[in-house]
């Protein structure tokens, strides 16, 4: 006679079993150091309050050491060597409305051990360098900035129009006179399409290098049209510079064919600070010869159009063109003699 299969004694062993399993592996718990990780500063919605470690938006944190079992280590690892996972940490600037002294001591292994990320992976905190972090806490008050517009490079470009010329934005309550300016940065298709119709952007403060607050409300803005801005003229005294390639110097000699035309007097269209920046050029046009040049062969004046060297800065602002066809340079390459063999016996 078959005796009746005790399932709650299985069901007991089965458990047992796999507490032991799980004890097994709690009881081999690892150690996991991570280097050079980051905690930031969140991004608030509080707009008076700004936050910072040492006026910087984030800062390192040069050593983490987590702690648990086996297998979770193991596959933390890999996750950071496929690059599947990142380790970095935010710290909220509503967790600090509260302090009100300038300066405040994180306790940052107390911050790691409440967050929820590395509990999330299953670890626990056991030690972290630096144990403190100085965390700076500003009341920023409220107050008239006025707008400028700047380019990409941070210069300022001419507008006959922004409306409004000021708008209210917080900052540090210690600005004061120039320092009162809220930028709006234009790129070289803004700036023209500004000159047709007016462009509206948000102006914005940089807290300090890397750290920017937006201002709510839009700004309207007209740029000149560019023949304001530039007038006819010409430069009557051009320096020329020629070019030949490392593989052609001290091989060949550049003979013009036509250098009154190449010397002739530049038409531009140019403020008066541009033209002058650019008579001070050491070249206006440069003639530039490549290796490729004297594959074309001798039998007839090669031709290549001339570079008119304008000055970069009056480029990107765009305060000087050019008011003509580019000159086209008729030159031969004459092959110099071979000094090795005029020196050889």
């Amino acid at each position: 006679m078959l005796k009746n299969t005790n399932y709650g004694k299985i069901l007991v062993v089965a458990f047992i079993t796999i507490l032991i399993w799980v004890w097994a592996d709690l009881a081999q718990d690892e150690e996991l150091s991570i280097s050079n990780t980051t905690i930031s500063i969140a991004k608030s919605a509080n707009p008076d309050l700004w936050v910072s470690f040492n006026n910087e938006s984030a800062t390192a944190i040069d050593k983490i050491v987590l702690k648990g079992p086996a297998s979770r280590i193991a596959d933390i690892k890999r996750k950071l060597n496929d690059g599947s996972l990142t380790i970095e940490f935010f710290l909220d600037p509503e967790q600090l409305t509260t302090i009100t002294g300038p300066q405040y001591l994180l306790n940052l292994l107390e911050f790691l051990r409440r967050g929820d990320q590395i509990r999330q992976l299953g670890l626990t905190v056991k030690s972290c360098e630096p144990g403190v972090l100085n965390v700076q806490v500003a009341k920023l008050v409220k107050k008239l900035l006025n707008v400028m517009c700047v380019d990409n490079d941070n210069i300022p470009v001419k507008t006959t129009i922004i409306e409004p010329p000021q708008v209210n934005m917080f900052v540090p309550e210690d600005w004061m006179g120039e320092k009162l300016v809220a930028n709006v940065s234009l790129n070289r298709g803004e700036i023209s399409q500004a000159r047709l119709s007016p462009i509206e952007k948000k102006p914005y403060i940089e807290l300090a290098q890397g750290q920017f607050r937006e201002s709510p409300i839009a700004v309207k803005i007209t740029t000149p049209p560019e023949e304001d801005s530039l007038r006819p003229d010409q430069i009557t005294a051009a320096r020329l510079g020629i070019t030949l390639s490392a593989n052609l110097q001290g091989k060949y000699e550049v003979e013009l064919t036509n250098l009154d035309t190449v010397m002739s007097a530049i038409a531009i269209r140019a403020t008066p600070q541009a033209k002058r920046a650019y008579e001070n050029m050491r070249y206006q046009v440069i003639l530039e010869i490549d290796d490729s040049d004297k594959d074309i062969g001798f039998a007839e004046p090669l031709r290549k159009e001339l570079i008119y060297n304008f000055p970069a800065e009056y480029v990107r602002k765009d305060e000087i063109v050019l008011n003509q066809q580019p000159v086209i340079a008729r030159f031969t390459l004459i092959p110099l003699p071979d000094i090795e063999l005029q020196s050889s016996p």
